[in-house]
C-alpha cells in the first residue's frame, strides 16, 4: 500500500516552499521519520520525514519546483525495503553516474575542474549537502553540480569524496580552476537562480530602506574591561557552565540596559500605532551557508550570561547545519549584528523589519586614545546603532548607544542596573 508524502505545515503565514534537495531517490529504502526531501522556505530549510517505513516511489516534483502546503510530492510503498532497489536508475535520476563508476571520476576530474565556476556555490547548498561537505572536508566550489541550475546534490558530494579517497586523500587530483589563457577569447559567466531565502532577504532589506527613515549613530568603545573579565574568568566560567564566555553575552546584557531606559528602541510602528514591549527578545544575526538568518534569544533581559552564550552557540551550530526552525526566528524586538568576526571596521547595519533599531559590532583593534590627559594604546571597537527616525529621535538613539558603551567599558553597571 502506498502512502502519500505531503508538504507539511511550514509555519505561520507560510503557504509554499521550493524543493531544494531530494535526500532519497526512487527505489531507496526509507525508515520511519527518515528525511526524504529538503524544502526551502522564506527563512529556513525544512526536511520532510517519511511517516512510514518502506521504499520510496517516484518523485512527483523536481528540485527547484514550488510546492504548496498539503500537496503530494512523493509516495512510499510500505514494507521492508532491501536498500536501494534501483541504484543505477536512482543515480541517473539525480543527474550522476552509477556507483560502480566512481573510480572513473578520478580520470574525469581534470575536465570537470575546468567546468567549475570561480564563484561561491555555498548559497545554493541544501542542509543535506552542507552536512556532507563538512563531513568529508570538501570545498563545494571545486565540485561540479548536476542538479537543476547547476546546484550541488548530495550524490555530487559523495562522488567527489570517493574520488578524493581513491586518489589517496589528496584534496583534488586536478588543480583549482584558473582563468582562461590570455588570447583564448573564452570568458565565462554563470547564472544561478536565487534561492527563496536570498530573494526574501533582498525584499526585506530593500523594504526596510524604502519604508523606514534610516539613520546611524556611531561611538567607539574601550574593550579593556570586558577582555580582562573574560581572561580572568574564562576557565571558571567554562568549567561551571560548559560554555565559553564570549563578547555577545556582554553586549546582549548591555543592550537590555539601554532598551529599558530607551523603550522606543525596543518598539516598532504598526499602522498608526507604536507597539512597545516590556520584554527584550534579541535577534542575533548569524551567517549561514544559505544566507543571513536571525534566530531570537527570548527574554534576554531575564537570562544570565551562561544561558545567553549557550543560546548563541546553539543557534550558530544549527545555522551551519541548516536545522533552525521558523519558531527560532519568529519575533524579535531588537537585533545585534557582529560584522567584526569577518574583519569589518565600521558599517551602517540595516534594521530587521518591523524592528526599529539594530546594533552593529565591529572588529577590535589597538588604537591610541587619550586617557586622563595621556595618550595610551587601548583595544577599541566602533559601535553603530541604526534606527528608524520615524520612531526614535536622535537624542534617544545616542543615549541608547552611550548606555551600551558605558556598560561595556564598566561591566559592573550590568550587575547593579545602571
Amino acid at each position: 500500500m502506498a502512502t502519500n508524502i505531503e508538504v507539511p505545515t511550514l509555519g505561520e503565514s507560510v503557504t509554499e516552499a521550493t524543493v531544494g534537495e531530494w535526500l532519497k531517490q526512487p527505489g531507496d529504502s526509507v525508515a520511519v521519520d527518515e528525511p526524504i526531501v529538503s524544502l526551502e522556505t522564506d527563512k529556513v530549510a525544512v526536511e520532510v520525514p517519511s511517516p512510514v517505513a518502506g521504499v520510496l516511489g517516484d518523485h512527483q516534483v523536481s528540485v527547484g519546483d514550488t510546492v504548496e502546503v498539503g500537496s503530494v510530492i512523493a509516495t512510499v510503498e510500505e514494507g521492508s525495503g532491501g536498500g536501494a532497489a534501483k541504484p543505477k536508475e536512482a543515480a541517473k535520476d539525480a543527474g550522476g553516474e552509477p556507483a560502480e563508476k566512481s573510480a572513473d571520476l578520478e580520470k574525469a576530474a581534470p575536465e570537470q575542474a575546468k567546468q567549475v565556476s570561480d564563484s561561491d556555490n555555498s548559497q545554493t547548498l541544501s542542509p543535506a549537502v552542507r552536512r556532507a561537505v563538512l563531513e568529508h572536508g570538501l570545498d563545494p566550489s571545486t565540485i561540479e553540480g548536476t542538479g537543476k541550475d547547476g546546484r550541488l546534490t548530495k550524490e555530487d558530494v559523495l562522488r567527489a569524496a570517493q574520488a578524493k579517497k581513491d586518489d589517496g586523500g589528496d584534496e583534488k587530483a586536478a588543480p583549482a580552476p584558473s582563468a582562461a589563457p590570455a588570447g583564448s577569447g573564452e570568458r565565462k559567466v554563470e547564472r544561478v537562480k536565487m534561492t527563496r531565502m536570498r530573494q526574501t532577504i533582498a525584499k526585506r532589506l530593500k523594504g526596510a530602506q524604502d519604508n523606514a527613515a534610516l539613520l546611524t549613530t556611531f561611538n567607539d568603545c574601550d574593550m579593556s574591561a570586558v577582555m580582562e573579565a573574560r581572561e580572568k574568568y574564562k576557565d571558571l566560567f567554562a568549567k561551571k557552565h560548559d560554555i565559553k564566555l564570549g563578547f555577545m553575552g556582554f553586549f546582549a546584557k548591555a543592550a537590555c540596559l539601554a532598551l529599558k531606559d530607551v523603550p522606543a528602541a525596543n518598539a516598532y510602528i504598526e499602522g498608526d500605532e507604536i507597539v512597545y514591549h516590556d520584554y527584550v527578545d534579541i535577534s542575533v544575526a548569524v551567517s549561514a551557508p544559505n544566507g543571513l538568518v536571525v534566530p531570537v534569544i527570548r527574554d534576554a533581559d531575564q537570562k544570565g550570561f551562561a544561558r545567553i552564550e549557550k543560546d548563541i552557540a546553539d543557534f550558530g551550530a544549527r545555522a551551519r547545519e541548516g536545522t533552525l526552525t521558523m519558531d527560532d526566528m519568529k519575533g524579535g524586538t531588537f537585533t545585534i549584528s557582529n560584522g567584526g568576526v569577518f574583519g569589518s571596521l565600521m558599517s551602517t547595519p540595516i534594521i530587521n523589519p518591523p524592528q526599529s533599531a539594530v546594533l552593529g559590532l565591529h572588529r577590535i583593534e589597538d588604537r591610541p586614545v587619550v586617557v586622563n590627559g595621556e595618550i595610551v594604546i587601548r583595544p577599541m571597537m566602533y559601535l553603530a546603532l541604526s534606527y528608524d527616525h520615524r520612531l526614535i529621535d536622535g537624542r534617544e538613539a545616542v543615549t541608547a548607544l552611550k548606555i551600551i558603551k558605558e556598560a561595556i567599558e564598566d561591566p559592573t553597571r550590568m550587575l547593579i542596573d545602571l
